[in-house]
């Protein structure tokens, strides 16, 4: 029987690893739930979810459930679910709280089909645990004098380890926008709560140049070691949409990591190939798809896991805001099929037993 830390470095290392985002900033535990449900049935073995006590609790729920409803179902499931929580440093918008001058507004209500989570009601104050911080709104809004945003604060050396005892085994830092030296102590923090698991950083290339990129990453390893996860986020919250132009940038991303630290160059041809060890496990993201992992593979670029959110949320969504959603089997039939093609599409088809 493998230990937790080997089951997840096994899923790694066999590019089997599917993580569903339900948001760093999503704290609404209902919905957190019921897409747990769905996308543990499917084969999902990664929960991306708030740092937030009873959203953490709601996600353990949605997999006892999704366990609980296998048999009936006739799936083999026998790997739970990896819970990773997520936390930024101030600045970045996965953390971020989007609110609404209502003095200034227009009234126009642009902003409120643009959201993806339905954070924002008619009456315009916008439900703060169901905000994301993606922007949308922002970027369609008139004016630049009436969305603003606030950091979701919160104390993380008190809240993280509270976070793990209800059920959590991973955190992931969202660190691309501030500097250097309060990113890595931000992650010594982080390593030091949770010495024994795998660590995951978000980066993208929206703020990092390729250098700032690539040498936060070696950084980052010095600390984390065999534990680091890199989730190479090309293009934050932008996978509403299903095709290759939306996940371009995850794969370039990826690229950029792979060339510095997972490959080496045959002298006798000038080619650089894939080293035999992977130096750093990547998690495609940002803009991911149903297309990502066929488009990296057409690339040549490998990958240890796919990281999903917008996308993947956006698919099942009908079934997830039923009122029905617990007591209809043919609901839950529905949302998980879709789950399903997805998971699949991202990392083919998972035999359990073998990493056990």
């Amino acid at each position: 029987m493998l230990s937790r830390f080997d089951q997840m470095k096994a899923l790694l290392d066999n590019t089997k690893y599917f993580k569903l985002v339900c948001g760093a900033g999503n704290e609404d535990a209902e919905e957190v739930k019921r897409l747990t449900v769905l996308y543990t049935l499917a084969g999902a073995k990664g929960m991306d979810v708030s740092a937030n006590v009873d959203v953490v609790k709601a996600c353990m729920e949605g997999i006892d459930i999704a366990f609980s409803l296998s048999k009936e179902m006739d799936i083999e499931l026998k790997i739970r679910p990896f819970i990773m929580v997520s936390v930024g440093m101030p600045g970045d918008h996965h953390v971020r709280k989007s609110f609404i001058n209502l003095d200034t507004c227009l009234k126009c209500d642009l902003c409120i089909p643009v959201c993806p989570t339905d954070a924002i009601p008619k009456n315009l104050v916008v439900i703060k645990d169901k905000c994301i911080g993606c922007g949308n709104c922002s970027a369609i809004c008139p004016r630049t004098d009436i969305i603003h945003y606030e950091h979701n604060d919160k104390e993380l050396r008190e809240l993280l380890p509270k976070c793990l005892e209800a059920g959590a085994e991973q955190i992931e830092l969202h660190a691309a926008v501030a500097e250097d030296e309060s990113i890595m102590k931000e992650w010594q923090m982080i390593s030091d709560v949770n010495p024994d698991n795998h660590i995951s950083m978000c980066l993208d290339r929206l703020h990092l140049s390729n250098f700032a990129f690539e040498n936060r990453v070696e950084k980052a390893k010095e600390i984390a070691g065999d534990r680091l996860i890199i989730q190479s986020d090309g293009y934050p919250m932008s996978g509403g949409e299903d095709d290759y132009n939306t996940t371009l940038q995850a794969i370039a991303t990826a690229d950029i990591l792979n060339k510095r630290f997972n490959m080496k160059l045959r002298k006798k041809t000038n080619t650089l190939i894939y080293k035999k060890k992977i130096e750093v496990n990547q998690l495609l993201s940002g803009g991911t798809n149903s297309l990502t992992a066929v488009l990296a593979k057409q690339a040549g670029v490998k990958f240890q896991g796919a990281s999903l959110g917008t996308f993947a949320r956006q698919i099942v969504k009908e079934v997830v805001d039923s009122d029905d959603f617990y007591n209809n089997q043919e609901l839950i039939n529905k949302g998980f099929s879709i789950a399903k093609q997805l998971v699949e599409a991202n990392i083919g088809d998972l035999n359990e037993q073998s990493f056990c």
